[in-house]
């Protein structure tokens, strides 16, 4: 990190976290602080961190603190980029760097006992995040949803805070009412 600006970031997102055990209470410190982020991201996102494929969106480590309470990522959406309908198994907070971010909410109908099947899910809202926009999320209830980029919209970059190192999460398949757990990769800093 060689951005005073990331470096303080990164120090009151940690203090902060670790002050609030209530995954909403946690996520309500930290949105501020991305607000602030997002605004001088300029000062910190290098070339790397604007990596991307025409496979897929593409998530850039920028920051992962030793104890793998925090981790930081850009995330860059080509037009026509999502990703499958997932939860987190952690509380977040992102904030919009470039374009225009589509959420597509989905809400469970099913109890969840913890089961990776029978899990009826319906569609919810929509949300359009654009540049400056923060918005936030927690494990419980799950926060279950799709995002990324329509293919008539231009690229999108967003900035990913997670109250873990987010290397696996859950999947939906609606159709079928499962779920399943994968890990996923990301491009270092």
């Amino acid at each position: 990190m060689n951005s005073p600006e990331l470096e303080r970031f990164i120090d009151q997102a940690s203090t902060r976290s670790h002050l609030h055990a209530e995954p909403a209470d946690c996520v309500l410190a930290l949105a501020p602080l991305m607000l602030e982020l997002i605004e001088h991201a300029g000062s910190f996102l290098q070339p790397q961190h604007y990596r991307s494929s025409d496979s897929g969106y593409t998530r850039n480590l920028i920051y992962e603190a030793p104890d793998k309470s925090l981790s930081l990522y850009a995330l860059v959406w080509l037009p026509g980029q999502w990703t499958p309908v997932h939860d987190h198994g952690s509380w977040g907070v992102v904030g919009v760097v470039e374009g225009v971010l589509e959420e597509r909410s989905y809400v469970r109908l099913s109890p969840d006992r913890g089961a990776d099947e029978g899990i009826e899910l319906v569609r919810g809202g929509i949300v359009l995040l654009r540049h400056g926009a923060v918005t936030s999320f927690v494990p419980n209830p799950d926060h279950i949803h799709i995002t990324g980029v329509p293919a008539e919209r231009g690229r999108a970059v967003s900035l990913h805070l997670y109250g873990r190192t987010m290397n696996d999460f859950n999947t939906y398949d609606v159709a079928a009412g499962t779920r399943c757990r994968i890990t996923v990769a990301h491009n270092e800093s």
